[in-house]
């Protein structure tokens, strides 16, 4: 879909609403023991440049998914999470994710990533 706004092209490939769900069911399929990244979660979601929307929808998303199981690319930890990096390194340690400085022990292995290898 096309659209024109201000003057300017705008390229909508589909409904936000659509990209909030699907964001959340990728989100929900992460294993315990496993990480994957604001990218990889945009990628799957059909919007490979909206990592940082996916980031504000962590912040302010449905408590009851695995939130603390996103990183960044290079798996560390979210500053802006709630109770910050030490909630967050706490909670996934508690899934047998260990982090070092803020950063996931291991990423590559941890990393989950269905259908983007």
């Amino acid at each position: 879909m096309v659209g024109k706004k201000q003057g300017r092209l705008l390229m909508v490939t589909k409904p936000a609403s659509n990209f909030r769900g699907a964001v959340e069911r990728y989100i929900a399929q992460v294993p315990a023991g496993n990480v994957t990244t604001y990218g990889d979660i945009a990628a799957l979601a059909g919007h490979p440049y909206a990592a940082r929307i996916v980031g504000g929808m962590a912040h302010y998303g449905q408590q009851s998914l695995p939130w603390h199981r996103l990183v960044n690319r290079f798996g560390g930890l979210a500053s802006g999470y709630h109770g910050g990096r030490e909630a967050q390194a706490e909670q996934l340690a508690a899934e047998g994710v260990l982090c070092t400085n803020f950063i996931v022990d291991n990423f590559k292995e941890r990393r989950w990533q269905p259908h983007l290898s």
